[in-house]
């Protein structure tokens, strides 16, 4: 309170994506509405990260926690959509994520929640990328042979 009355301040969670691997995340604040989501999104779009997808899904299972909140993700087969609630729907689809199971336990602070979401994004890996970290070359029968019985 002040002498005019009440003094409100507006916070707007913004995220943003390209749909194809790239995702931010911004948190704003002002003294209006408009303002607040305005420095989200400059925030979100500063702060855009690359993820890496397989086929529309993640490459493998994930769980982050981020203060209170803790998500899990798991990867889905073609046609299954995104099985998320809003906050984590959110983040996964600006990312061009398509097809992932998910499940958000512990607390559901919206912030906490897309930030854990975010992380969990962060640390999927691709085997091509664990085989170079390692200094290791994929061998020609480690790429998805078939077996036919």
């Amino acid at each position: 309170m002040v002498k005019g009355g009440r003094r409100f301040s507006f916070s707007a969670l913004v995220v943003v994506g390209d749909k194809q691997g790239k995702v931010g995340l911004g948190l704003g604040k002002a003294g209006e509405v408009a303002d607040a989501i305005r420095k989200g999104s400059e925030n979100a779009r500063s702060g855009m990260v690359n993820i890496a997808l397989r086929d529309n899904t993640i490459p493998h299972e994930v769980t982050c926690v981020y203060d209170g909140a803790r998500v899990l993700l798991r990867p889905a087969s073609p046609g299954t959509g995104v099985i998320a609630g809003k906050t984590v729907r959110a983040v996964l689809e600006l990312a061009g994520v398509r097809n992932v199971l998910s499940k958000s336990l512990g607390s559901n602070n919206a912030a906490n929640v897309a930030k854990a979401t975010l992380t969990a994004l962060l640390q999927l890996r691709l085997r091509e990328q664990i085989y170079e970290q390692r200094g290791k070359s994929i061998a020609a029968e480690q790429v998805a042979t078939p077996v036919n019985a």
